[in-house]
C-alpha cells in the first residue's frame, strides 16, 4: 500500500512539473499590448546631447625603432577628413607622414627616439592642431595604470568624463568579490565608491555604509553626464549611513533607500529621490528583488536616468531627467505581478536602444521591452534570460534583432532570435535546453554572413552542452569547439571579434588571479598573452575604433591597448548610442560585452 502510494505520488509530481509553470502560463506567445496612450517625454535638450571627446591620441613604442600612434575619428568629421602627424624633439619639428593620412586613424613611426607627437587635421589649407602627446614606452600592451588609494580589488568600474577635458576618467566600487544574493554572505565591510582622473589623480571616496550590502544587486551604479554640463555625474543606490538597519543575521529588510546623484569631481551628494520601495510583490528579499540602473535617450535628445527594481516577479522602472541639480520623474512603469506575460521576464542587465526607428530609445529588460514613454512595447513570453543582446545580427534583414539565451528550460526556444521591433520570433534552436546560462553574438567566421551566436548550458543545472549557431539559426559547432561567450573584444585589424580566454598563472595561487588572460582569434592567432587580473571592461576609450581592455589586480587598474596597425578607419565606438549605453551599464548587473546599434562584422 505504501509502495503504491509512493508510485502515485511520484507520477503526480512528474506530471505537475513536466512543464515549467511559466511555460504553462505563457505558452511563449509574443504579446504586443494595446497601448494606453501616454505622452511622449520631453527632456531639457533641444538637440541630441553628445559627450565632448578629444582625439584620444596615443603614441607608444612597440619596437626599439618604431612607435605606434592612434587617434579617434569623430562623427562630426567629414568622410574625406585627412590628418598629418609631426614629432618634435628638442624643439625640432619633423613631419612623420609623407602624405596626408586618410585611410586609417593610426600610423607606425619608424624613426628613432622619443619626443612629442602632434596631430593635425587637414580640413582646411592651414590645418588645425587637434592633439599632442608624449611618446611613451609600454610593456605587454599596458598603456596606462591607475593606482588605487589602497591595496584592494574593485567590484565594478565605470568610465566617464568627470572634469570635462574630453578624456574618460574612472569611478570604482570596492572591495570586490561579492556577486549574487543567491549565495548571500554577511557583509564583513562596506562598499566604497572612489573616483580617479584619467592621469590617476585620486579625487574622492564615499562610504556607502552598512545598509548597502555587499553584492551587485544591492548596489547599482552608473556614470554619465545626465545634465549636459560637460562633466559626468555618479548615480547610485544609497541608504542612511548614520543608522544601522541590519537584522541579527546582517540582512537589510528595512530602512530608507535612495537614488542619489553625486558630483563627479567631489563625490558630494547633489540630490536624491526615493528608490522604488520594497514590496512583497517583488518576492522574498533581494534574490528576486534585484536593483538596476540605466541610461536612455527617451526623447532622442536627453539622457534620462533609469532606476529599476525586480527581475523574477514584479518589475518596476522609474525614469528621471536630471535638470537644475534635481531629479524630475517623467514616468513609472509598474509591471503587474499578476500578468504572466511580464512576471519573471527580467534579465541580469538592461539594454537601451531605438528598436522601432522613431529616434527614441526603448528599454530591453530581458524578455519584456518598454517603449520610450514607459509602456510595455511587447513581451516575448520566453521567461528570464541569463543573457540577451539587441543589435544588427542579420545584416541583410531590415532593423535590429534580439538574441536570447534563456535560463528557463525549453523544448525548442531556449536559444532564439526575435525581431527587435515587434518581438516576433525569427528562429529558435529547436533543441531541448535546461538552463542556458551564458551567451554572446559576434562575427568570428569571415565566410558566414551576419553575427554568430554562442550559448552554453549552466553546468550547475546538470548539463554542459555548448552551441555555436550562424545568423540564420543553423548549428555550426557544439561543445569543445564552441568558444567561451563571456568576454569579446575588437583588437586586431579586421572586423572579427577576438575572444578573451584564461590561461594558467603558476605564480599566483589566489583564486581570482590564478590565471592569466589571452586575446585569441577563434581558431587562429594569439595576439597577446599573460594579461594580468580580472576583466572589468572592454571599451573604445583611446586611440582608433578598436577597444581597450581594462583589468583589475589588487591596488590598480591595468589598461591594455592594441598596437596592431589598422586597415581602415571607423568612428569612435563610444559615439554609437547602443555601444555607449552598454558601457554605462557595465558598472551594474552582470558583465556583458558591448555591441553596436549597427552591423559590425566582415560580411
Amino acid at each position: 500500500m505504501k509502495l503504491s502510494f509512493f508510485i502515485l505520488f511520484f507520477v503526480a509530481v512528474q506530471f505537475v512539473f513536466a512543464q515549467d509553470p511559466r511555460e504553462r502560463l505563457y505558452n511563449y506567445e509574443v504579446i504586443n499590448p494595446d497601448h494606453v496612450e501616454k505622452p511622449k517625454v520631453k527632456g531639457w535638450a533641444k538637440t541630441r546631447f553628445d559627450e565632448k571627446l578629444n582625439r584620444g591620441l596615443i603614441a607608444v613604442r612597440i619596437e626599439k625603432n618604431e612607435a605606434y600612434i592612434g587617434w579617434r575619428i569623430l562623427k562630426k568629421d567629414a568622410e574625406t577628413v585627412t590628418f598629418d602627424l609631426y614629432k618634435t624633439v628638442d624643439g625640432k619639428k619633423t613631419k612623420l607622414s609623407k602624405d596626408p593620412i586618410k585611410s586609417t586613424t593610426d600610423f607606425v613611426d619608424e624613426s628613432v627616439g622619443s619626443g612629442k607627437i602632434i596631430l593635425y587635421s587637414l580640413e582646411d589649407s592651414e590645418g588645425d592642431v587637434l592633439a599632442e602627446t608624449e611618446l611613451k614606452a609600454i610593456e605587454n600592451n599596458v598603456f596606462k595604470t591607475i593606482k588605487f588609494d589602497g591595496d584592494y580589488w574593485p567590484d565594478r568600474v565605470a568610465v566617464g568624463d568627470l572634469n570635462g577635458d574630453g578624456e574618460y576618467d574612472f569611478v570604482i566600487k570596492q572591495p570586490g568579490g561579492r556577486v549574487d544574493p543567491g549565495v548571500w554572505r554577511k557583509s564583513d565591510t562596506t562598499f566604497k565608491i572612489e573616483a580617479y582622473l584619467s592621469d590617476g589623480t585620486f579625487l574622492w571616496r564615499k562610504d556607502l555604509g552598512w545598509n548597502i550590502e555587499l553584492g551587485i544587486w544591492y548596489s547599482p551604479m552608473v556614470v554619465y553626464d545626465f545634465d549636459g554640463d560637460g562633466k559626468a555625474e555618479v548615480a547610485l543606490k544609497t541608504a542612511p549611513i548614520d543608522e544601522d538597519f541590519r537584522d541579527a543575521e546582517g540582512r537589510v529588510f528595512d530602512g530608507p533607500e535612495y537614488c542619489s546623484i553625486l558630483d563627479g569631481m567631489t563625490g558630494n551628494e547633489v540630490c536624491k529621490v526615493d528608490w522604488p520601495a520594497r514590496n512583497p510583490r517583488f518576492g522574498k528579499y533581494n534574490r528576486n528583488n534585484r536593483n538596476q540602473m540605466g541610461m536612455a535617450y527617451l526623447d532622442g535628445k536627453t539622457p534620462f536616468l533609469l532606476v529599476a527594481r525586480g527581475t523574477y516577479r514584479l518589475m518596476i522602472v522609474d525614469a528621471y531627467q536630471y535638470k537644475n541639480k534635481k531629479l524630475e520623474k517623467v514616468w513609472r512603469w509598474d509591471g503587474d505581478e499578476e500578468n504572466p506575460v511580464i512576471r519573471s521576464q527580467g534579465a541580469h542587465g538592461m539594454q537601451t536602444v531605438d528598436v522601432d526607428g522613431d529616434g527614441r530609445d526603448e528599454i530591453a529588460l530581458g524578455s519584456a521591452v518598454l517603449d520610450d514613454n514607459g509602456t510595455l512595447l511587447y513581451s516575448t513570453g520566453l521567461g528570464h534570460p541569463d543573457k540577451s543582446f539587441f543589435t544588427d545580427i542579420i545584416p541583410d534583414r531590415p532593423g535590429l534583432e534580439g538574441f536570447y539565451a534563456v535560463e528557463v528550460w525549453h523544448d525548442s526556444l531556449g536559444v532564439c532570435i526575435v525581431d527587435a521591433k515587434t518581438g516576433e520570433r525569427i528562429w529558435a534552436i529547436n533543441k531541448f535546453t535546461q538552463h542556458i546560462g551564458d551567451g554572446m553574438v559576434a562575427d568570428i567566421f569571415p565566410e558566414l554572413p551576419g553575427l554568430e551566436c554562442m550559448a552554453t548550458e549552466d553546468s550547475k543545472a546538470g548539463r554542459t552542452d555548448k552551441y555555436l549557431l550562424d545568423a540564420k539559426g543553423n548549428i555550426i559547432a557544439m561543445n569543445e569547439d564552441v568558444p567561451s561567450p563571456r568576454d569579446w573584444i575588437f583588437w586586431d585589424e579586421d572586423l572579427l571579434r577576438e575572444n578573451i580566454v584564461s590561461t594558467p598563472n603558476p605564480e599566483n595561487s589566489n583564486r581570482r588571479f590564478s590565471r592569466f588572460k589571452s586575446i585569441v582569434k577563434y581558431h587562429g592567432k594569439t595576439h597577446i598573452d599573460s594579461i594580468q587580473g580580472t576583466v572589468m571592461m572592454m571599451a573604445d576609450i583611446y586611440g582608433d575604433w578598436r577597444e581597450e581592455l581594462i583589468t583589475a589586480v589588487p591596488g590598480k587598474l591595468l589598461i591594455y591597448t592594441t598596437t596592431i596597425p589598422a586597415k581602415d578607419k571607423r568612428n569612435c565606438l563610444m559615439q554609437d548610442p547602443l555601444y555607449r549605453s552598454d558601457v554605462v551599464h557595465r558598472s551594474m548587473g552582470y558583465f556583458q560585452s558591448p555591441v553596436t546599434s549597427y552591423y559590425l562584422g566582415e560580411k
